[in-house]
């Protein structure tokens, strides 16, 4: 127990494990003013969903998921900024309807059949990642599977070589540097240097799609219209560079780095519950459960800024006009009242479906389904191949210095391959 006064989200304890002050503030304060960051955290699965549910009085329009800079450190990031293009608001930081028209733009790329069609595509990676390591005894997770698969499959959908994989990641890792941190603004500086670099590389590619149109999703942004399924808007212009930059980011980050810590949690939980990968193993259909289970408690978007547009009450406690909220999905996924014994990994309970870590309402994640693949798949082959893993003694279990995302930092798992004697 905590004096929830006090709480502060960048504590180094809180932020390696805050499961026990999300469940203090479910029982005590659902809606938690926290006086220091100016800010209310939402915790509960009721709230948070009514909070999802009405965009009208909840904003998605907060800017930055970084915590709020001095005008000093505004005027130094403004200068780095200058040197590539615009930050603009797309889908993630939009609301109502200018989000409805950029998301109908991207969604065509996410449909079932789109995503469906990249299975092969995803096994192909998941079986090469497996063979470079599977004799190896010992493995760093993160390293060797975590980051390159849903790198390498996010990668494909954006058309990039393999050559700049390397700088991909980078790209991803700078674009998320600032989200629910607290680090140096010298940290910001070299963080936006990399978005900038970001934004020539995919500006470039947009560019030679113009007069080299491909079969990928840079082409279909390029040729996209702004309310072109809409028949009463007659003013379709094509999307400006800022903003087909904002997107393409988005998907960057989106598509594999909450992916990353997600097989990274799940292979951690199995390896913790070796009855459950026993199961698995004897019956690889309960892929997905293990999956919508370890998403549940591992929620790698922990949770996501809204802004209150107008003065109301919630759960007794008064929320003035622009007040700066934060719904934590990873303490709703974690209500008792929702899942019994909530701490536990249990991928045969009720209600997984109802879990929060996709968000729900109109900004519920894109790409979904597509993580939910690659975790489907990784799971088949690794119960294909896979004897058992074992959580290696070297093992810190230091996740990722942000209250929004969480992840291991590294996994060193013991592998024994099907078949070893």
């Amino acid at each position: 127990m905590t004096d929830l006064a006090q709480f502060n989200p960048f504590d180094p304890a809180t932020l390696q494990c805050p499961f026990p002050h999300y469940a203090q503030m479910r029982d005590e304060q659902p809606v938690l003013h926290v006086e220091a960051l100016g800010m209310y955290l939402v915790t509960r699965h009721d709230l948070v969903l009514q909070i999802l549910r009405d965009p009208q009085t909840y904003s998605s329009q907060f800017g930055g998921a970084g915590m709020p800079l001095s005008p000093e450190a505004r005027t130094a990031m403004s200068e780095v900024i200058a040197e590539g293009y615009p930050r603009v608001p797309t889908m993630l930081t939009a609301d109502m309807p200018d989000h409805t028209r950029y998301r109908r733009l991207v969604q065509k790329a996410f449909t079932p059949k789109v995503v469906a069609e990249l299975e092969p595509v995803i096994r192909s990676i998941a079986t090469r990642l497996i063979d470079s390591w599977i004799d190896a005894g010992r493995i760093e997770f993160v390293e060797q599977y975590g980051v390159p698969l849903p790198v390498e499959v996010i990668a494909h959908a954006l058309n990039v070589p393999e050559s700049r994989m390397a700088d991909f990641k980078r790209w991803s890792d700078d674009s998320i540097a600032g989200i629910g941190t607290n680090i140096t603004l010298e940290e910001r500086v070299r963080a936006e240097h990399g978005v900038n670099e970001f934004q020539h590389y995919f500006a470039a590619e947009i560019e030679k799609r113009k007069t080299e149109p491909q079969d990928d999703l840079l082409t279909s942004l390029l040729q996209a219209r702004i309310d072109d399924d809409d028949p009463d808007v007659t003013d379709k212009r094509p999307l400006d560079m800022p903003e087909m930059l904002s997107i393409v980011q988005q998907l960057l980050v989106a598509g594999n780095e909450t992916t990353t810590k997600l097989l990274t949690e799940t292979v951690r939980l199995l390896a913790s519950n070796p009855e459950e990968w026993e199961k698995l193993r004897a019956d690889p259909s309960r892929a997905p459960l293990v999956v919508e289970e370890a998403l549940r408690l591992s929620t790698p978007t922990q949770g996501m800024f809204r802004i209150a547009t107008r003065e109301h009450e919630l759960a007794g406690v008064t929320i003035p006009e622009g007040a700066r909220m934060i719904i934590v999905f990873a303490s709703a996924n974690r209500d008792e009242s929702l899942y019994p014994d909530p701490d536990a990994f249990e991928p045969g309970r009720e209600n997984l479906r109802e879990h929060l870590a996709f968000g729900k309402g109109i900004h519920f994640c894109l790409g979904a389904a597509l993580s939910r693949l690659e975790g489907r798949v990784t799971l088949e082959e690794f119960a294909r191949r896979i004897a058992r893993f074992d959580l290696a003694e070297t093992n810190e279990y230091t996740y990722f210095p942000s209250f929004l995302l969480r992840g291991l930092t590294r996994l060193d798992v013991d592998v024994t391959p099907a078949g070893a004697q």
